[in-house]
């Protein structure tokens, strides 16, 4: 398995640009299923989870074509597969997503139960109950989830949690459901806005993404009188945190383009209150970005001199909550403190897998129950480290950015999965960074 060796400590500078959101790229991809139209995707990123998610679909049989301009296009009007396999779902979570589309369109389905970053159980009991709900025949046997149902119809449904995951697959069930179905205790998060209107673009008719009463019209088939559709999917909302966290920890000066800041605000208001020194610019007053009528830019500043950063206590929670996937690189920040720091995680139970191998370096992390408590003030030094997740990898990456002498972060297939260009990316901010080829291991 490659690894990354990461020379510190670094002073970061230059631009960098935020690539396709991970978490929407995906679930889109999965809703072509839905479509009897050729349904184009113009800026998927390069990431290992998209490339999971094309074969999936090809193994279902769907026509893809991946353009030289990066626009993928997809033919799903004929499957002849109906079963997402252990091969394929093992490694992956999003993959579990099939189920719904394929059991809305074909009336059968048979999905692997899911794999992915072991950061917790993450139950799919929420996604079958919904399914249920819908009129669907559950059946659990050999590892596999079997669907059937010969008509779906609209039902009201009361999320225990409000799953991100549940509610896409939901969504796209319904939307070919017969008649109206109510998603009470909805996701919220800026990806559900995402979703919603990328199936309303292909046809359907849902109403009320990112609230928490999403309304779905079941209609007959999802189509639309024009050829074919073309979709953009927005900018990635981790990413752009990672790397405005990267410019904070190294008391840089850089520019992250193609932000979606509203999507943020409970990132920014923590970075506010440790003192962090940064300039959110709108697209109207950023009239020499080339990209200025896309998204925002966030450009990020020293320090004024004798000002640190503040301790600072933070409790994970579902949008628009401080979102868990920003947690590991927040506590990398957090060191970095002149006062100790509380981060609490209520999305998952195991996703403190980062904090021995921060402790390796020289951090001062105390974990109790749920909690990270987290000294400030500290000095890292380079040591080797594994990548156990994807978040947990960033956080990694920057406790390299300001360690001393040599990082060697090994299993970086991790942040493959998630961060385009990670090297590349990294280097364009004049961080010294080089990617090994590694072993089976």
């Amino acid at each position: 398995m490659d690894k990354l060796i990461i020379t510190g400590p670094s002073q970061l500078k230059g631009k960098i640009r935020v690539s396709s959101s991970k978490n929407s790229s995906l679930p889109i991809m999965v809703a072509t299923l839905l479509s009897e139209n050729i349904v184009t995707i113009n800026n998927l990123p390069k990431l290992r989870d998209v490339s999971t998610m094309l074969k999936l679909l090809k193994n279902l049989g769907a026509e893809i074509e991946e353009k030289d301009d990066g626009k993928v296009v997809f033919n799903t009007c004929k499957l002849n597969s109906y079963e997402a396999n252990y091969e394929m779902v093992k490694t992956m979570r999003a993959s579990f997503l099939v189920i719904g589309p394929l059991l809305a369109r074909y009336g059968k389905a048979s999905v692997s139960l899911p794999g992915g970053c072991a950061i917790g159980a993450r139950s799919i009991d929420i996604h079958l109950d919904g399914l249920a709900k819908l009129g669907a025949e559950i059946d659990l046997r050999g590892g596999y989830v079997h669907a059937s149902a010969k008509k779906l119809k609209g039902a009201e449904i009361l999320l225990s949690f409000p799953s991100v995951g549940a509610t896409e697959n939901l969504m796209m069930c319904a939307s070919l459901a017969e008649g109206t179905t109510v998603i009470k205790n909805a996701a919220r998060e800026p990806e559900i806005i995402d979703l919603a209107n990328f199936i309303n673009k292909m046809g359907g008719h849902v109403y009320g993404a990112g609230t928490s009463d999403i309304t779905i019209e079941g209609v007959k088939s999802i189509r639309t009188e024009v050829d074919y559709i073309d979709y953009n999917v927005i900018p990635d909302r981790i990413e752009a945190s990672t790397y405005i966290i990267a410019g904070i920890i190294t008391n840089s000066h850089i520019v992250v383009e193609n932000v979606i800041t509203k999507h943020m605000d409970a990132i920014f208001d923590v970075l506010k209150n440790m003192g962090a020194n940064f300039k959110i610019i709108s697209p109207e007053k950023n009239i020499n970005n080339a990209h200025a009528n896309e998204n925002d830019i966030v450009e990020i500043f020293p320090r004024v001199e004798g000002v640190e950063l503040k301790g600072i206590h933070v409790d994970t929670a579902p949008y628009p909550g401080f979102p868990t996937d920003v947690q590991a690189q927040l506590m990398a920040l957090a060191l970095s403190a002149n006062s100790p720091s509380v981060i609490t995680e209520h999305i998952f139970e195991n996703r403190f897998m980062h904090v021995p191998e921060l402790n390796r370096m020289g951090a001062n992390i105390l974990l109790k129950g749920n909690s990270a408590f987290i000294e400030g003030n500290t000095k890292l030094t380079a040591a080797p480290v594994m990548c156990t997740d994807l978040r947990a990898s960033a956080a990694l990456i920057l406790a390299a950015l300001v360690a001393e002498c040599e990082t060697e972060i090994c299993r970086v297939y991790h942040l493959d999965r998630g961060y385009e260009f990670i090297d590349r990316k990294l280097t364009n901010l004049n961080v010294l960074v080089k990617r090994v080829p590694g072993g089976p291991f």
